[in-house]
């Protein structure tokens, strides 16, 4: 059986396999670039690199009131995340750049130097509720996948899970836990990759590629392009 350490470890290394995929999208961005429109309305690509850079700080806030027990949350308020990323949004080039990146960097060593006992302790989310150590990895590893698509630089989803191997179904397990309190009983299922059952007694079945399940379940497609009786669930706040 797999321990909560050796399931963060796998994580961890999604993350700095991700960090460097994006380091390869991003670099030599200019200004025109980062002022260009990225996938998500009304985000700038600038807008999305900031609100990645600061969940990255947010996710390493997390970690260590695992790691310590003192409660440290994720963002000081909701309005001051909001503030963060206009903040950082409204930077030069340069400036954007190199935040993503030492965000990045900050995450991925405070999570490498935390001992195998910390990844099973908990801290509470934005919402309030309880995550261990390897969920907070595994919030990181999703992030990272969906947003690298929403930069809009040639990245799908399927293209960027691609990149995960068989740790791809965490992120789509991720998204459904997230997702759950609007989902009814249903089975998906991921060509060649895997399936999901929500409730006791699933009345449909919605087939697809991982990428268009996961672009669906975060409210990123309207589900047209699966196969199934697929429900309408609500945007993803």
């Amino acid at each position: 059986m797999t321990t909560a350490s050796e399931k963060a470890r796998a994580l961890l290394d999604a993350v700095r396999k991700l960090d460097d995929e994006w380091a390869r999208a991003i670099g030599g961005l200019g200004e025109p670039e980062l002022r260009a429109p990225s996938a998500l309305p009304g985000w700038s690509r600038a807008h999305v690199l900031a609100h990645v850079a600061r969940n990255a700080d947010g996710l390493k806030n997390l970690l260590t009131w695992a790691n310590t027990g003192v409660e440290t949350p994720m963002y000081a308020s909701p309005e001051a995340r909001e503030a963060d990323i206009e903040a950082g949004a409204r930077r030069g080039a340069a400036d954007i750049l190199a935040d993503f990146v030492a965000s990045a960097a900050r995450f991925e060593e405070y999570a490498a130097g935390l001992p195998d006992d910390a990844w099973a302790r908990e801290a509470r989310n934005r919402q309030g509720n309880p995550v261990s150590g390897t969920v907070v990895a595994r919030m990181r590893v999703s992030e990272l996948t969906i947003h690298l698509a929403d930069l809009d630089r040639g990245y799908d989803l399927d293209r960027v899970l691609a990149l995960l191997g068989p740790l791809a179904g965490e992120v789509v397990q991720h998204a459904i836990n997230s997702r759950s309190a609007h989902l009814p009983a249903l089975r998906l299922v991921a060509e060649g990759t895997g399936e999901w059952t929500m409730g006791a007694a699933p009345g449909a079945t919605v087939t697809g590629t991982s990428g268009q399940l996961l672009a669906w379940l975060s409210g990123r497609s309207d589900g047209e392009s699966l196969d199934g009786d697929v429900p309408r669930i609500p945007a993803w706040s």
